[in-house]
């Protein structure tokens, strides 16, 4: 694949607006030279999230999240660095050059921005059918009927196709090849529209783009038997690979900490229309491995709340089991048979106070099986011996116990952490708070680097100082720990008032420092020499 060129990844840094961004999250208002707001990581009821407008820093004093435009994009976003430009690119228009590629890799780049803009036309198409017509109207009708109104149903652009060729039409007059169309799943091989009469759910990917529909039957007469249908599997669309409403949901869902996934996307949207906002969906199945990855990159705090039917039970098994071993901390939400969250959208916060940890849900699935009693406990021994010992543990055991009528012995095991629990933030050396505190004021005010320039790189004893001085130094490269650092630094210059003046005397107190610890293992030579400095460097210091 074509890299995407040094100066267009400088480009999207430059002119991307940072406060446009974070504002999409959170509120900010002035605060000196900085803003300040609600930190968009966590709840909080008194502002602490910190943001320099020039540096595109940003840190909260509260829960320590920290990091530059970038980072901000792919916490938020749940992308990689590639998609946080591109994100950036598409939202502020800006134009991207790649590195000159095979000509089989521009086609394909190409290829793929006409299928994305194919199919957001399309979405476009199928909305205005829905609310601007007549033949809209029985649509309307039903989804009233299912308690949605109008405004999450346009959050969520739901369309609706009708009978006949009019997409295709309009698509192949506005220069679009039938190809395309075939590509995108919008048009059948023989031509002619391939969704007809039927409700459509955009379906996006985790950066918004659409890449193809679902489409619930609405009509008795329809001629296809299954309820669900969806766009064909192709080069844009995979099934096993879109969590519906993820790019609605991933804000509440990195604020909460947490995943709700449903069966359906009127799930999505009944619960969301409630206020219930870090919900998706897993398009009807199981959750698949590619799902979790997505849902993974925000959080790996996850609630299932799959209908309570037979169906339902076993894609709550599978869905728990896979995440589970990718380290996810699961809950369940329990349903009963033949109820979805739909139904009762309102309640549905209490059943979440219900949620069941994994082991208790999987060992009361095993209790409602055919099997006899003894089966039974060899299955839940063996299930609970390779479960890490706590609180959920014990609740399952207590459970098997009470049920079975006779009490699993179970193998010790570790504690073990639990999963997806983040590990701890790196803590800055305390024994450092001056060269902190250079390195805060240098970050700040660029006018004192040429003075710290004339330390040597050694004067800062942390890896991860020295590696901060040879950026703002020598423009040395810098990873995320160190962007990270790099913006707690920022913020705590100007919660300190480090102005250049006392950077100016940081620097000297620093330099000094050295030469104290120099002077105290010097070689009688060598001791007039480091004497003389100090005299120097006291003079330069005073006022």
């Amino acid at each position: 694949m074509a890299r995407i060129t040094d100066k267009s990844i400088e480009d999207v840094k430059q002119n991307a607006d940072f406060v446009a961004v974070v504002e999409e999250r959170t509120s900010l208002r002035k605060a000196g030279a900085r803003l300040s707001g609600r930190c968009p990581f966590h709840e909080e009821r008194t502002p602490s999230f910190s943001v320099n407008p020039v540096d595109k820093f940003y840190y909260c004093f509260g829960c320590g999240a920290k990091g530059d435009m970038i980072t901000f994009v792919r916490e938020t976003q749940g992308v990689d660095f590639i998609g946080a430009i591109e994100w950036l690119a598409d939202r502020f228009h800006i134009p991207l050059e790649y590195e000159e590629g095979t000509p089989g890799d521009d086609a394909r780049r190409k290829r793929r921005a006409r299928l994305y803009e194919v199919l957001e036309d399309a979405a476009t198409f199928y909305e205005r059918y829905l609310w601007d017509s007549q033949a809209g109207s029985y649509a309307r009708d039903y989804l009233a009927g299912r308690g949605l109104r109008e405004e999450v149903c346009r959050e969520f652009r739901i369309g609706l196709a009708i009978s006949g060729n009019q997409l295709t039409t309009k698509a192949l007059n506005k220069g679009f090849t039938l190809e395309e169309l075939q590509a995108a799943g919008l048009t059948r091989e023989r031509g002619g529209d391939f969704f007809q009469r039927r409700l459509l759910f955009p379906l996006a990917d985790a950066r918004g783009r659409i890449v193809g529909f679902q489409a619930r039957r609405l009509y008795e007469d329809d001629p296809l038997p299954a309820k669900y249908m969806n766009t064909r599997e192709s080069e844009l669309f995979s099934k096993s690979a879109v969590v519906y409403g993820l790019d609605k949901a991933r804000a509440a869902m990195s604020k909460e900490d947490r995943a709700c996934v449903v069966e359906g996307n009127t799930d999505v949207l009944a619960l969301r229309q409630a206020g219930f906002q870090p919900v998706v969906a897993s398009m009807g199945t199981a959750l698949t491995e590619h799902q979790l990855r997505e849902i993974g990159r925000i959080t790996k705090r996850l609630v299932l709340a799959f209908d309570g039917d037979a169906a339902g039970e076993s894609a709550t098994l599978r869905g728990m089991e896979l995440a589970v071993r990718q380290g996810f901390d699961v809950r369940v939400v329990p349903l009963p048979a033949g109820i979805d969250p739909a139904d009762d959208p309102q309640g549905f916060q209490a059943r979440l106070g219900a949620a069941k940890a994994y082991p208790v849900h999987w060992v009361e699935m095993a209790l409602r099986g055919d099997e006899d009693a003894g089966t039974k406990y060899k299955r839940i021994k063996e299930f609970l011996d390779t479960i890490a010992e706590g609180p959920d543990r014990q609740d399952a055991w207590k459970v098997a116990n009470d049920r079975l009528g006779m009490t699993v012995q179970l193998r010790a095991t570790g504690a073990g952490a639990r999963a997806g629990s983040a590990p701890s933030a790196r803590l800055v050396g305390a024994g450092d708070r001056l060269e902190r505190d250079v390195l805060a004021g240098a970050i700040a005010h660029p006018s004192v680097r040429p003075l710290l320039a004339t330390l040597p790189a050694d004067h800062f004893k942390d890896a991860a100082h020295r590696r901060i001085f040879e950026h703002l130094v020598h423009n040395g490269p810098v990873d995320d720990d160190v962007v990270g650092l790099m913006a707690e630094l920022d913020a705590r210059a100007a919660q300190a008032m480090i102005d250049e003046a006392t950077t100016d005397e940081l620097i000297v107190r620093m330099r000094e420092r050295e030469l104290r610890a120099e002077l105290a293992h010097a070689e009688l030579p060598r001791v007039k020499e480091i004497q003389d400095a100090l005299m120097r460097l006291r003079g330069a210091a005073t006022p």
